[in-house]
């Protein structure tokens, strides 16, 4: 009995021999090797939504913070948070916010299943990734795929496949830029948001106006109608773009480009205001404004 008392109380104090002095080295540890953190790194990193999307082209709402501090990386790239979380991070960083516009998503393609021609039968691995890598899947090589890949990694819930078109919801989107990454044939791209609608090509075809016409009812035959009316509208590879930088959603009309499209190549995609509502509010729409407020332009390129 005295032998199992005395056994116990050794190991005893042994275990506290050993906690003490681990307790010892990791405080040493924690001092020798304590990485000071600027404050002001914790405190954009509380003030980012934590999404994490890498949307701002970091890993991470951490790695963003520090670039910010550290690398001088621009207040406006968070755009989950948009104008409330920019103006915080300037409060910060003691920065004044220059004029900027929330980035959205947009669909460079207007064709649903039935707007498309040389449909051919799809039966392997149902996403775009997949079926971009067959040929003949549908005529148009530009134009979307219809198996959601985009609305698969949507984090927001906002953009769906409807009718073999991806639509973005606008009430939704906050132009992380997932959608754009997942989209195989790079239709899909982020503009400013000058206002709540904003003009947009459509289309994504690169060739003369009789292929498209063989593969697509609405797809941009390149006939340049559009680009005699406005100056901000050049015509690069057969297709219209926009020069976003130059664009004033109050100076500039595209009325007549709009009316001389004889496809459905140019819409206007966003959200309707309360004035544009009331405005046709007694109207019969044309399909052409019904698609505006639904349909969806390249990042790279700058196509509008």
């Amino acid at each position: 009995m005295m032998l199992t008392i005395t056994v116990i109380a050794l190991a005893s104090v042994t275990m506290l021999v050993l906690a003490t002095i681990m307790g010892a080295v990791l405080g040493w540890a924690n001092r020798a090797f304590h990485v000071e953190v600027d404050p002001r790194v914790v405190a954009i990193d509380d003030a980012l939504p934590a999404a994490n999307c890498g949307g701002c082209g970091f890993v991470g709402c951490t790695d963003y913070a520090e670039a910010v501090v550290h690398e001088g990386a621009g207040v406006d790239l968070c755009a989950p948070g948009g104008s409330g979380v920019t103006e915080a991070i300037a409060e910060i960083m003691g920065v004044e916010v220059e004029q900027s516009w929330p980035y959205r998503a947009v669909v460079h393609c207007a064709a649903t299943w039935e707007k498309r021609l040389l449909r051919h039968p799809y039966q392997g691995e149902p996403t775009c990734a997949a079926a971009n890598l067959i040929a003949d899947v549908q005529g148009c090589t530009y134009g979307c795929l219809g198996l959601a890949d985009c609305e698969q990694v949507c984090d927001y819930d906002a953009i769906h496949v409807v009718e073999g078109l991806a639509r973005v919801d606008y009430e939704e989107c906050t132009g992380c830029g997932a959608c754009i990454d997942a989209c195989p044939r790079h239709i899909i791209s982020r503009i400013p948001f000058k206002a709540e609608l904003v003009l947009v090509v459509a289309c994504s075809n690169k060739d003369f106006g009789a292929e498209v016409k063989q593969v697509c009812r609405v797809g941009c035959i390149g006939c340049k109608a559009c680009s005699r009316f406005s100056d901000l509208i050049q015509i690069e590879e057969n297709l219209p773009t926009l020069d976003y930088d130059q664009y004033d959603p109050v100076a500039n009309d595209f009325t007549q480009s709009l009316q001389k499209c004889p496809m459905e190549s140019l819409v206007w995609v966003g959200k309707p205001t309360a004035a544009d509502l009331a405005a046709v509010a007694e109207e019969e729409l044309p399909d052409r404004i019904e698609a505006e407020f639904e349909t969806t332009v390249d990042q790279a390129e700058w196509r509008g």
